[in-house]
């Protein structure tokens, strides 16, 4: 219990930044909470750990910078992003300080719970298992595909601005930036199955994992929707939304636009 108390202080200190754009609580906050995280799980645990396990830790650290650094980027150099984004998203005098406390307390407890599988390995021990084997393979293809995803779709957006992306990996699914980070926190559930001990730990593990997957999926429905309001009179963008799946390769899930209750 103390040390998950440690990674949900560590999370709501990383994710302050929101207060200055309350977004920022589960964009660059979220990025910089993991980050932090990973560089606490080391500092407590990394000496009588396992190598797998602190490639694990050395991961989340790996995963955050690169997210922060991607999306602070995007944030405060991308003109056209910003215009973009213009009436999306309220701004932060129309969010009462409440919520706003409310958002980072409930993100922080997400990311303290998503991070918590390695927590429990480590607690125990930190040896390996084929779980933890299993799970770091699929996190470290996650992470790959999702950076791969990131780097296609900017170098798209810069030869042609004013179309939507369907190459590369965006042949295979509409999202594979979610898809991969989908992926990277599926390998983090999967390597602590071997040392969950008790309801908590598994409660706290499931309430991470599905809480992550239920924001990817509210992210995609948002993405959808925005996207149709800018191509959907395109035939080549009507062709490719009915013929390539939203998120999950194979799954002939089309478009969660209708699902309201997917708010993200």
């Amino acid at each position: 219990m103390q040390g998950f108390l440690v990674l949900l202080a560590v999370a709501l200190v990383a994710s302050a930044c929101g207060f200055k754009k309350y977004v920022w609580f589960i964009s660059i906050g979220y990025g910089a909470a993991v980050a932090a995280i990973g560089v606490a799980l080391l500092v407590m645990f990394g000496a009588r750990s396992s190598a797998p396990v602190v490639v694990q830790a050395l991961l989340f650290v790996a995963y955050g910078c690169r997210l922060a650094g991607y999306l602070s980027y995007r944030e405060l150099r991308s003109r056209s992003y910003n215009q973009k984004m213009k009436g999306e998203v309220k701004g932060n005098d129309s969010v009462t300080l409440g919520v706003r406390f409310a958002i980072w307390a409930s993100a922080a407890l997400l990311y303290a719970c998503q991070t918590s599988p390695v927590l429990f390995r480590m607690a125990a021990g930190g040896r390996a298992d084929a779980f933890l084997a299993a799970g770091l393979l699929v996190s470290v293809f996650g992470l790959a595909f999702e950076t791969t995803a990131d780097i296609q779709k900017n170098a798209a957006k810069r030869r042609n601005p004013r179309r939507f992306v369907d190459t590369g990996l965006f042949r295979i699914v509409r999202c594979p930036n979610y898809l991969g980070e989908m992926l990277f926190w599926t390998g983090v559930f999967v390597s602590g199955i071997g040392v969950y001990a008790g309801i908590a730990q598994w409660a706290a593990a499931l309430v991470g994992y599905l809480g992550i997957v239920y924001v990817m999926f509210g992210g995609a429905r948002r993405l959808e929707i925005r996207q149709n309001r800018s191509y959907g009179k395109d035939p080549a963008y009507q062709r490719y939304v009915r013929t390539t799946p939203i998120m999950l390769p194979f799954v002939p899930l089309y478009s969660v636009e209708k699902h309201k209750w997917l708010v993200a």
